[in-house]
């Protein structure tokens, strides 16, 4: 079935490392642990691909039939399903970005993002559709002009619905399902302090079952099938890579030997990148792919028919605008599409494929996302990458459509069953051929790296339940366990089953996205429930008492030992006293401290009572140490003739992510009442009685 993409097709998309929004309690002084590991996890995945390896690799041609057959029935009978469900997530996402909880940021009020936008993007298009798009971009449209759904192939008719069903597959439905999944992961992560692993996100299902067996296998779920879609990645790059290299050196490269061994020079670039890190390593790689990208974009772009090029992205993009809402719903029920299987083969896979990555890439975007507003995620995620996809599909697509007709007069259509060196032959009929090959040799080789690299990070994370202490080793090992898994399935042939195996399990986890965003909606709903009642400020509990101690408190630069000393000697003592009368009345409470005996870079001093609750959200009151200008009032400031430094303040936050107060005045009894008066609130709002005033106050809207 060479006209589909499920024929020697690699998997669109990749991801890169979470990481928890918290720190966890140091290991022992100064050593990180050996292992972060879970056994609860990390056994069950190993075992579960081990025998899908005997399995592909032993038995391949009845592991084919079982999975393809496997595939056919799940796209067959539950096509109507992928179709509504990954329409509904670009709906969803686009109704959250332009209502209220737009504004809420992902992580505590005070946040800010941890990349700069153009890192950003450039991580968010390597890890999502890079290497897709390498792959695609002559195939897919040259395929649909051969062979469109409803026009007559060969016309300029199929050529325009070519590329509007190109444009669909690629478009906003596509990023709609990756950033559901990174949305929800990010939110939850980062607004709740909860690992950032794919079993954070059924939290509002579960509760702290995510902590048992079902959370447990949930992530070696994530695990296998993270390893699984990789290794079909990196098996069928080699095939691309060793088609390419083929076409430009004339080698021998159909060996397997030779293939194994691109297999094993990427799984060895990745270790290196993954032991930089996620700033340096991935971050760098991704830039250097974008850089790589628009060069040879803007290439394409001026030697091929350039004025054309322009003339049909105008026309693409209004020809898919104005479909949107059609495709978006149709399911060829009234009558088949030209082509028997089209439908399935295409649109259904390619829905199936980016629900089945989205854990996967759905963790990157949410781990480089922190402290962007759900808007800016949401506008970033979709337009973003979409205007950069729906350009390289009209460059690579429409030039090669023109190519075939204007110049090669149907030869390169002829090629067309060959996907893996159809880029290549493509760039035989523009200038500079070697130069532009290679060119794309190298970005291809530097988006499986990237791929390797960051699903090293993310296997890993999963494996580690979101632990940021990972040693290096364990990403090294992954990082092999992912090209030993590519090698075998690949020298086997057992790489269709495998692949077709993580399209059937799309299925599952799209019932379970949609569970998701009713979970999101309601966490993002008691967020808007809190933030109508206004924090009130810890000078409200003052009544005069101690003003010579608060005076010189007012005039004094508090430094950040200050603040350490007064969290240890005054905020948690508090906190042990509420904690403790609160266990005797039967209600669980714990009291979690990080305090520094001296200061460290990276070291955020910070104590936190904690009570569990049947609700979505824990109660939790905490007092960290934050720097902030020298207030204006301050004597030796007026001094100074407007030169300003930082001092320290001890900064209520609570478990919504908003910051609270400056608390450095009250005393243990005050904060004490400050307590409690969270506390009755935090009860208050969560009670049905709050929820029936909501849904009367007007502008609400009641999400059921």
């Amino acid at each position: 079935m060479p006209d589909t993409p499920s024929a020697n097709a690699a998997p669109p998309g990749a991801g890169a490392p979470p990481a928890t929004p918290f720190t966890p309690p140091p290991a022992g002084p100064g050593r990180a642990p050996f292992t972060t590991m879970a056994p609860q996890v990390v056994v069950p995945a190993l075992l579960v691909l081990g025998v899908l390896l005997v399995f592909c690799g032993v038995f391949p041609q009845r592991a084919d039939r079982f999975f393809l057959g496997a595939q056919a029935w799940v796209t067959g009978h539950f096509d109507w399903l992928y179709t509504v469900a990954v329409t509904a997530f670009l709906v969803f996402l686009v109704l959250v970005a332009v209502s209220r909880y737009g504004d809420i940021r992902l992580g505590p009020d005070d946040a800010v993002p941890e990349f700069s936008f153009v890192s950003w993007t450039a991580m968010l298009f390597a890890a999502g559709m890079g290497i897709g798009l390498m792959y695609f971009g002559v195939g897919e449209p040259l395929q649909h002009y051969l062979k469109p759904p409803t026009q007559i192939g060969g016309t300029p008719a199929a050529a325009r619905e070519a590329l509007a069903s190109t444009f669909f597959h690629w478009g906003f439905h596509a990023w709609a399902v990756y950033g559901t999944m990174g949305l929800v992961l990010a939110y939850f992560g980062f607004r709740y302090n909860l690992p950032l692993t794919l079993r954070s996100g059924l939290y509002p299902l579960l509760k702290d079952r995510i902590n048992g067996p079902i959370g447990h296998g949930v992530d070696a779920f994530a695990v296998v099938g993270t390893i699984a879609g990789l290794a079909t990645t990196l098996g069928y790059g080699a095939l691309q890579l060793a088609a390419g290299l083929h076409q430009v050196t004339g080698w021998d490269t159909s060996t397997p030997v030779f293939q194994v061994g691109i297999i094993a020079v990427v799984v060895l670039l990745a270790g290196l990148s993954a032991v930089s890190g996620l700033d340096k390593g991935v971050r760098i790689l991704s830039e250097f792919n974008l850089s790589l990208s628009f060069v040879l974009l803007g290439f394409v772009i001026v030697a091929g028919p350039t004025v054309f090029l322009f003339q049909a992205f105008s026309e693409n993009i209004g020809t898919y605008l104005s479909s949107l809402a059609q495709l978006s719903l149709r399911t060829f029920a009234y009558e088949p599409s030209r082509e028997p299987g089209w439908f399935g083969g295409w649109t259904i896979l390619y829905w199936a494929w980016w629900i089945s990555w989205s854990p996967f890439v759905g963790m990157f975007i949410a781990r480089i996302s922190r402290g962007r507003t759900i808007r800016e995620f949401v506008i970033g995620v979709l337009l973003v990458p979409t205007a950069f996809n729906l350009l390289w599909m009209t460059a690579f697509g429409n030039g090669a459509i023109w190519v075939d007709t204007h110049i090669a007069h149907g030869a390169l259509a002829q090629t067309v069953g060959n996907v893996d060196a159809l880029l290549f032959r493509f760039f035989e009929y523009l200038p500079w051929t070697n130069a532009v090959s290679w060119l794309a040799i190298l970005l291809i080789g530097v988006f499986f790296i990237t791929s390797a690299d960051s699903g090293a990070y993310v296997v890993d994370a999963i494996a580690s339940r979101g632990d940021p202490r990972s040693p290096v080793w364990q990403r090294l090992f992954w990082a092999v366990v992912l090209g030993v898994t590519a090698a075998v399935l690949l020298l086997a042939g057992g790489l269709k089953a495998l692949q077709a195996m993580t399209l059937v399990a799309a299925l599952p986890v799209a019932l379970i996205m949609l569970v998701l965003c009713y979970g999101l909606w309601r966490g993002l709903v008691a967020d808007r429930a809190h933030a109508m009642q206004d924090l009130a400020p810890a000078t409200n509990f003052w009544s005069g008492q101690h003003w010579r101690r608060r005076l010189a408190q007012i005039v004094h630069e508090t430094t950040e030992a200050d603040v350490r000393q007064f969290l240890r000697a005054t905020v948690l003592p508090a906190m042990h006293d509420v904690a403790r009368e609160l266990r005797e009345r039967g209600v669980e409470a714990d009291v979690h401290e990080n305090l520094a005996r001296q200061s460290e870079e990276g070291t955020t001093d910070l104590v936190r009572l904690t009570l569990p609750d049947p609700q979505m959200r824990d109660f939790v009151y905490g007092v960290k140490a934050m720097h902030r200008p020298v207030p204006v009032y301050l004597v030796r400031e007026a001094a100074r003739s407007g030169q300003r430094e930082e001092v320290y303040a001890p900064m209520t936050f609570f478990a919504d992510g908003r910051l609270g107060y400056d608390i450095e005045y009250l005393r243990r009894e005050e904060i004490i009442v400050d307590i409690l008066r969270h506390y009755e609130r935090h009860r208050t709002v969560l009670a049905d009685e709050r929820a029936q005033l909501l849904n009367r106050a007007p502008g609400h809207t009641d999400p059921a």
